[in-house]
């Protein structure tokens, strides 16, 4: 049955249309707002596979046709690994989607989300997280949604709710936030240092915007929704939990006391062991069963230490920071790198100064763009002791190395101020909670070190949340542990002055005004920690940048000048650019910006391009070579590409009867400028240059 249903946010009108198109989904829904239109289907495939975890995939694909384009790669066509937006716009809708399938839930599920329009003001992403929200609800896969999203901006002081493309260009904000009619439950952005009572207010506002859709898509459900298929929660086998628990008791309070990570899953590892050959095999299944409760237990153990004891693992006060240390100018070769340890998590970060060349190009719906600052951030397996196949960066690197680079841009130069193009990478050598945000801060000091003048520090800080009926704690600086037993991964980054990004994900169902209002507050107080002990290693940028970084040198030409530079065919630029292995960049309006590899190859180049391109000065006495003769004179050329002629009266200070009495063609000869007249011919005089002495 088809049917159609609208809603209004921010001022503009939302449409979802169903029934029409891919009708051998298990739900699908048409979201529209403007120009922007895409198309959700959700498939879940009949049999539930005992997989331990939920098989659930999120594709989001933009199609160049929806913008009128057609793609730029050598096949014409989209193909290959999917673009950043692409990736980052399926994280945003897997976080808030995830939590909300039930316990037992395994089938092989699949949301594809296809922009079939696109315009240049409504972003498709927040139409493809209400979509995708909207497709489960009136499908018959279990879901405990509805959720929504909005995007909120910040303009001239007030808050806008799904802000256009213009609309951003002028906000200090883009942050995303998702949630259920109760609570908020992802939340994603830049916010530009505001203050972290500006920053949650946006987040509420955000949440109470999006109540229209979430009533929309309960009614649509209640007018169209196929019922929910069952699902069985597994069984859990209570003898054995008990025996399990008794067994494991002594060994698993050794586990949750041992501070160090690896020691702490040895220990584990090996009480697995000692309760597998302590159990009767009539006992259980298998092992995989037994390992399954022990990890429940683990899990119980550790956030009731956590609630009820007060107890980390690693000992720490619940807003206790662990041990940091930083070194800068730890690579010798490197324009900048800084090493940045937190206990067990270390990121060596490296920064590259490149020029304009080096500016990455994306392309989107939305245009092409290209990016100046690029982070990259790599988590090799062994920074956990593991050993896997290495594939490239994946979904979660990217999303890693996008929450760091938006949490630097408030304070990096301008263009004008710094033209450098820059690269950051990030090589996380070990991991043991927040490797993200170890990232943020080696990325500061990387940064500072290669002469970046950063307009301030950042540093950043990973919070958590055990809830436990009405107990509440909030963990500064969380481990890896806490992290996959806890109910909340709120990473906060920020200036002195304020949050410039953040993101949170959470595991239950929401969280509310307060608990968000103290991680907020508790994260600043281990920002501003972390940023002191940063100050230890380097407080500023350094007053240069690196002897081996590029050097960069603008100067301004006449425009006139631009083809000497290039040269026929561009023989000229190619022949300085590989004599002095420089790159050069001429613009339209005569700027001709430099990138060199030292300074000595920089003022070689410069040298050249001012002898190139410089203008005859009346009055000034150049060495010129012999072009041409004539019976009237002979042309002189003073400078490259520049002749004026000598007059045969302006030869001596007698009477000359031929020009080939004084000079033939190849000769060097002094001349002085008299004269260049408003047709840029310019009148040369050797009589002139004699009489002041020139030979």
């Amino acid at each position: 049955m088809y049917t159609k249903i609208e809603a209004e946010i921010g001022g503009q009108t939302m449409t979802f249309e169903t029934g029409k198109l891919a009708k051998q989904t298990s739900g699908s829904v048409v979201v529209s707002c403007g120009d922007t239109m895409v198309l959700v289907t959700a498939v879940a495939e009949k049999k539930s596979k005992n997989m331990g975890f939920l098989p659930l995939t999120i594709e989001y694909q933009e199609k160049m046709y929806a913008a009128g384009r057609i793609p730029g790669s050598y096949f014409r066509r989209e193909i290959g690994r999917p673009s950043e937006k692409e990736v980052l716009t399926c994280r945003l809708i897997d976080r808030p989607l995830r939590p909300l399938f039930p316990k037992g839930y395994m089938s092989e599920t699949q949301v594809i989300i296809t922009v079939f329009s696109a315009d240049q003001e409504i972003d498709p992403d927040i139409l493809a997280m209400n979509g995708a929200s909207t497709a489960l609800a009136i499908s018959d896969i279990p879901w405990n949604g509805p959720i929504a999203a909005a995007r909120v901006a910040y303009i001239d002081g007030e808050y806008v709710l799904n802000p256009t493309h213009s609309q951003l260009e002028k906000s200090a904000m883009n942050l995303v936030v998702a949630g259920t009619d109760s609570a908020v439950v992802m939340v994603e952005g830049r916010t530009g240092e505001l203050s972290e009572e500006e920053v949650l207010e946006a987040i509420f506002f955000g949440h109470e915007g999006i109540q229209p859709l979430i009533a929309m898509q309960n009614s649509l459900r209640e007018e169209i929704g196929k019922p929910k298929r069952e699902v069985v929660a597994p069984e859990i086998n209570e003898d054995l939990k008990a025996k399990i628990e008794k067994l494991a008791a002594a060994g698993m309070d050794e586990v949750a006391n041992t501070a160090d990570k690896i020691e702490r899953g040895d220990r584990y590892d090996l009480l697995k062991e000692e309760v597998i050959a302590e159990l009767d095999e009539d006992d259980y299944e298998s092992d995989a069963e037994v390992f399954d409760l022990l990890s429940a237990y683990k899990k119980a153990v550790m956030r009731g230490r956590i609630v009820n004891e007060g107890k980390r693992l690693d000992g720490r006060s619940f807003d206790q920071v662990r041990p940091i240390s930083c070194e800068v100018g730890v690579l010798p070769r490197a324009h900048g790198s800084a090493l940045f340890t937190r206990g067990e998590t270390q990121a060596m970060v490296i920064g590259t100064l490149g020029s304009e060349r080096d500016e990455q190009h994306l392309e989107g719906l939305s245009g092409d763009v290209y990016r100046r600052f690029m982070l990259h951030y790599n988590f090799p397996p062994f920074c956990v002791g593991e050993v896997r196949f290495m594939r490239g960066p994946s979904r979660r690197d990217i999303g890693h190395g996008t929450l760091a680079r938006r949490g630097l841009e408030a304070v990096l130069p301008s263009a004008e101020d710094f033209p450098y193009t820059l690269r950051v990478v990030s090589e996380v050598l070990e991991s043991n909670g927040s490797s993200s945000m170890a990232t943020v801060c080696g990325t500061s000091l990387a940064l500072m070190d290669a002469g970046v003048p950063i307009k301030a520090p950042v540093s950043g800080v990973a919070m958590g949340l055990i809830k436990e009926g009405d107990k509440v704690v909030v963990l500064t600086d969380i481990l890896g542990d806490e992290d996959h037993l806890g109910d909340m991964d709120f990473k906060v980054v920020g200036t002195s002055k304020g949050i410039s990004a953040l993101q949170m994900d959470i595991k239950i169902d929401g969280v509310d005004r307060d608990v968000m209002g103290t991680a907020l507050a508790q994260a600043k107080d281990g920002r501003l920690h972390i940023l002191g002990k940063m100050e230890e290693a380097l407080v500023t940028a350094r007053d240069d940048v690196s002897e081996h970084a590029p050097k960069y040198v603008t100067i301004k030409i006449h425009p006139d000048k631009i083809r000497d530079i290039i040269g026929p065919g561009g023989k000229i630029i190619r022949e300085m650019t590989a004599e002095f292995d420089s790159k050069i960049d001429v613009e339209d309006d005569g700027t001709v910006k430099i990138f060199s590899k030292d300074n000595e190859s920089a003022a070689g180049l410069l040298a050249r391009i001012e002898e190139i391109t410089a203008m005859p000065e009346v009055g000034k006495i150049y060495n010129g070579l012999v072009r041409t003769i004539k019976d009237f004179g002979a042309f002189v050329q003073i400078l490259p590409g520049t002749d004026g002629m000598v007059h045969i009266s302006e030869l001596a200070n007698r009477r000359v009867n031929k020009v080939t009495d004084i000079l033939k063609e190849g000769d060097n000869v002094k001349v002085k400028v008299i004269e260049v007249d408003n047709r840029g011919r310019i009148r040369l005089s050797r009589k002139a240059a004699l009489e002041e002495g020139e030979e």
